[in-house]
């Protein structure tokens, strides 16, 4: 066995790709839930071109995978530091599939961050923590994202509609569910670019921690097309308890509002993904869904819905730290 390559580092690299599928599988939604529900897409066409845009996105850069592999916590070397990443993973899985049963749109990008937050803090205490990068690569885009969703899916939904103020309602919608095939493959490519990324950071961070690459080396040519791969694959199962909600259960939605709120997302995510920001792709759809909504009227989006929704928003980073904890105490002792 190559100097390096250990069972158990094999082992952290398919927990980083079984996360990685089911993150696509779980943010199916977040690409293709509005053109779905609005009669855009078939569910089986949109499902593969969500899938061939997200392998895409995932190509175009590495300043997220960055910031998850260098900007978060300090990790030891050797197999130490691979069961702290084994453990964030298995944190991170674990509340993904509770919230995929639950139907629940959750962040699997927050998961991720808070298994690692957790699995560091159970390992080596706060002080490895890096704060300054938590800060302003993490918990500002937490926060400030969903805002952004919301006041420029509100925005961009108004300006839509003075502008066709006076078009035909028929002929709008035939014409905004044409759109909103490219607004939701533009949704797609997005949620490549930013969520992939975190895969491929969590494995380099692996693999810094074993010895096979230097500190601050560049993501590997063969991590980002397996991250890529993962992420499409898992999207090409689809989702479908998480559609629904998205879809249907937080606002009625016609093809203008799918097409605002897809519009808005992808460009607050791309964004993000060229800052290196982190950002929950589900935090931003589901806000521009709701600010979409509310340009009609208040009342429109159903609110108690949104508040389950950001009850997860907020569960998200200490269930998923909570867990990591457990998995680290285990296998710190088993390994």
């Amino acid at each position: 066995m190559p100097e390096g390559l250990s069972l158990l580092l094999i082992t952290v690299v398919l927990l980083a790709v079984a996360f990685d599928y089911i993150n696509g599988f779980h943010d199916t939604a977040n690409a293709i839930a509005t053109s779905v529900s609005t009669r855009a897409l078939r569910p089986d066409h949109a499902i593969l071109m969500s899938a061939s845009a997200n392998f895409l996105g995932a190509l175009t850069g590495t300043a997220v995978a960055k910031t998850i592999a260098s900007g978060i916590a300090s990790t030891p070397d050797g197999s130490a530091g691979q069961i702290i990443v084994a453990a964030a993973l298995i944190g991170a899985i674990v509340w993904n599939l509770i919230t995929w049963r639950l139907g629940i749109p959750s962040s699997s990008s927050h998961a991720l961050i808070g298994g690692l937050i957790g699995a560091v803090i159970a390992a080596s205490g706060t002080g490895a923590l890096k704060v300054d990068g938590i800060m302003n690569k993490v918990v500002l885009p937490l926060v400030t994202s969903p805002i952004i969703g919301i006041l420029l899916g509100f925005v961009l939904m108004v300006v839509i509609l003075n502008v066709f103020r006076r078009g035909h309602p028929r002929r709008l919608n035939d014409r905004f569910r044409r759109l909103q095939v490219v607004s939701a493959a533009f949704m797609a490519f997005s949620h490549g670019s930013n969520d992939a990324q975190k895969t491929m950071g969590i494995i380099t961070l692996a693999l810094i921690g074993a010895g096979i690459l230097p500190k601050d080396a560049p993501i590997p040519i063969w991590v980002i097309l397996l991250a890529a791969s993962a992420i499409s694959l898992g999207t090409a199962a689809g989702g479908w308890r998480i559609i629904k909600t998205m879809g249907q259960r937080v606002v009625k939605l016609d093809p203008v509002h799918g097409f605002a709120a897809e519009t808005t997302a992808a460009t607050i995510i791309l964004t993000a993904s060229h800052f290196g920001m982190p950002v929950s792709t589900t935090h931003v759809i589901s806000s521009a869904i709701m600010g979409v909504g509310a340009s009609d009227r208040l009342s429109a989006v159903r609110w108690g819905v949104a508040g389950n929704i950001l009850i997860a928003w907020i569960l998200t980073i200490p269930a998923s730290g909570a867990a990591a904890w457990i998995a680290w105490e285990v296998l710190s002792r088993v390994l």
